[in-house]
């Protein structure tokens, strides 16, 4: 039986060789980030749960505009420009919508010392607050800022009021997709925070249609 070799030559070999290099740099994003950050314990109240009023919250999804809902973090160029940049290599832990509705529940949850029920039980006679969130707008600019617009609903379970409020929020960042993500940290946090007080003057005044998240 005759047997056949192959040989390459030298540049067949580089071009090989570049091309697994380059697949091996694509297969994998570099970073990851997250929008969830501790709230600091001045501003944590005990949990409610076990005592006889606690409070309970329901969290819907969060409604993204649908450019946003991907795990890739998207930046829009400097300068007032139209133009946005979805960066393979810079990614949220998950699509941003899911990541957005963690970090806004665990920290809303951690300011009212409230359990949210989509992640746990409820004692059934016991109501719940829903809160239904919109991200209107999300504007990042690699060293310049984070802007964002969000609005929502409150809704205890046994009334039929619905309170409707709105933040515009911002933040200055510096250079860097790092600085970038933790500006957009702290416009969550801030949005969480402002959802919490409109929950707590709900709560206190059961006759006001009126949002107050000042």
């Amino acid at each position: 039986m005759m047997s056949k070799t192959f040989a390459f030559g030298k540049p067949a070999l580089i071009v090989a060789a570049a091309l697994l290099a380059l697949t091996g740099c694509a297969s994998k994003p570099d970073k990851y980030y997250t929008l969830a950050s501790p709230v600091a314990a001045a501003d944590a109240a005990p949990s409610t749960l076990g005592s006889p009023a606690p409070l309970y919250i329901e969290l819907a999804p969060v409604s993204v505009p649908e450019r946003f809902a991907r795990p890739q973090m998207v930046v829009r160029q400097p300068g007032g420009s139209v133009q946005v940049e979805v960066l393979e290599q810079h990614r949220w832990a998950s699509s941003f919508e899911n990541e957005l509705r963690d970090a806004l529940s665990g920290n809303i949850s951690a300011r009212l010392g409230a359990l949210d029920v989509t992640k746990g039980g409820r004692q059934t006679s016991q109501p719940v607050w829903r809160v239904a969130v919109q991200l209107q707008q999300f504007d990042a600019v690699d060293g310049g800022r984070v802007d964002a617009s969000f609005s929502w609903t409150l809704r205890r379970s046994d009334e039929a009021r619905t309170v409707v409020c709105q933040l515009n929020v911002g933040e200055a960042v510096g250079g860097g997709m790092d600085a970038v993500a933790q500006g957009a940290q702290r416009v969550t946090a801030a949005a969480a925070a402002a959802m919490a007080r409109s929950v707590s003057a709900a709560r206190a005044n059961p006759a006001s249609p009126a949002c107050v998240n000042g």
